[in-house]
């Protein structure tokens, strides 16, 4: 080999190793920066919990028995304990970056347990829980004391007092419960209306459909639905399927039946390539074998060439949740911007990522909460990778 080849060589080398290098890093960094500042807030509580927190307004009737219980072990420096009270205040912040005082502890003996709900004269005696927000405690001779002058100051004003005219605390919120659930119906309603008329499409185009000019067109209509931008299909969404919803359902404006509707025909692009081009690796001495047996050609299709391209179409399915998981230029006109804790498909909500859209548009941008839900995400399509890839393996033993 000539020197002059051999630079050419290594030329080409170097650039594909550089090349190569950059993409690793460029990914690497998007995973380092949305680990680094949504790891902190990953919790079991942000899957499960509101988003909107709940507001309590609350008294003390009748006579006070105060707590005998210490202060417990493990206690941290910016805790801080009232043993007359037997509860315990810590600074520090919400979902949403704000500063807030969150009661970490509470004794058993605590008259902070046995509380009268003023929002609800009806309603038996509540009580404060750890986890709990607390934004007031309002005396009757003195200022109130509120987490702006600090956990340690409230703390004091509870001891130095015997009685309060109210305390105000609320949920912790911030969780993505709604969004998840909105998530989860969106997936579910599109792949509902694309995957059978994506799958038959592709079985009709590869299988049936004779090779001229028509089916030439259409697959190339299809291919250039697959480069349309969402936001157009949001459009479209919002002057169709919104109205069309509207009109023959309870729902009063964009919701999760018109956002799924909408995703379902920007899928259909992506699962009638992938449904096609899976069904194009099947070997044609399979359907030579079945053909040669006395099968007929739809029962070769649908006994012979579907099954061994079912991992294909499962890999299909994985890349249409992928994208609905993702999709949110589209979903913002067909279901709205609205983070909802009690969900209805009639109704307006957020999917995962428009809630993160919602977050980046606030001032300022919660970029933490932000980063958390993107972390979800991943781990989401971190599990529905491996899952299909499983079974995709299984089905590959079956039929080999």
């Amino acid at each position: 080999m000539s020197n002059k080849r051999k630079r050419i060589d290594l030329l080409y080398q170097g650039l594909t190793y550089f090349a190569s290098s950059i993409a690793v890093i460029a990914l690497s960094m998007i995973f380092i920066y949305v680990f680094r500042n949504g790891s902190d807030l990953l919790d079991f509580g942000l899957l499960v919990n509101d988003y909107h927190a709940e507001y309590y307004n609350a008294d003390i009737e009748g006579n006070i028995t105060y707590s005998t219980t210490p202060a417990p072990d493990g206690l941290e420096d910016n805790m801080y304990y009232s043993d007359k009270w037997g509860i315990a205040f810590e600074d520090t912040e919400n979902r949403e970056g704000k500063n807030v005082i969150r009661v970490v502890y509470i004794a058993e003996d605590s008259p902070m347990r046995d509380l009268n709900d003023k929002n609800n004269e009806t309603s038996d005696t509540f009580g404060i829980e750890e986890g709990n927000i607390v934004t007031a405690i309002k005396f009757d001779d003195k200022a109130s004391a509120l987490p702006i002058y600090g956990a340690e100051h409230m703390i004091n004003e509870l001891d130095a007092s015997d009685d309060f005219r109210e305390i105000v605390f609320t949920s912790l919120g911030g969780g993505i419960r709604g969004s998840i659930i909105s998530t989860l119906y969106v997936i579910g309603m599109s792949l509902l209306f694309s995957l059978p008329i994506g799958v038959f499409t592709a079985i009709y185009l590869n299988e049936f459909a004779p090779k001229n000019r028509v089916t030439n067109t259409l697959r190339s209509m299809v291919e250039v639905l697959t480069g349309v931008p969402s936001i157009i299909f949001g459009l479209m969404g919002l002057a169709v399927f919104v109205p069309l919803t509207v009109r023959y359902t309870s729902a009063t404006s964009g919701n999760l039946i018109s956002g799924s509707l909408t995703l379902g025909v920007i899928l259909l692009p992506v699962i009638i390539r992938a449904t096609e081009e899976s069904l194009k690796v099947v070997p044609d001495a399979l359907r030579n074998a079945s053909l040669a047996l006395g099968a007929n050609h739809t029962q070769t299709t649908f006994k012979v060439v579907l099954p061994n391209a079912l991992p294909g179409i499962m890999t299909a399915t994985l890349l249409a949740i992928g994208r609905i998981i993702g999709e949110s230029a589209a979903l913002i006109f067909a279901i709205g911007t609205a983070v909802k804790d009690d969900i209805s498909i009639f109704g307006k909500s957020t999917t995962l990522a428009v809630h993160i859209w919602s977050l980046m548009t606030d001032e300022p941008a919660n970029i933490e909460l932000a980063s958390t839900i993107a972390v979800v995400i991943l781990l989401i399509v971190l599990i529905l990778n491996i899952s299909v890839k499983l079974i995709s393996m299984r089905y590959r033993k079956r039929y080999e």
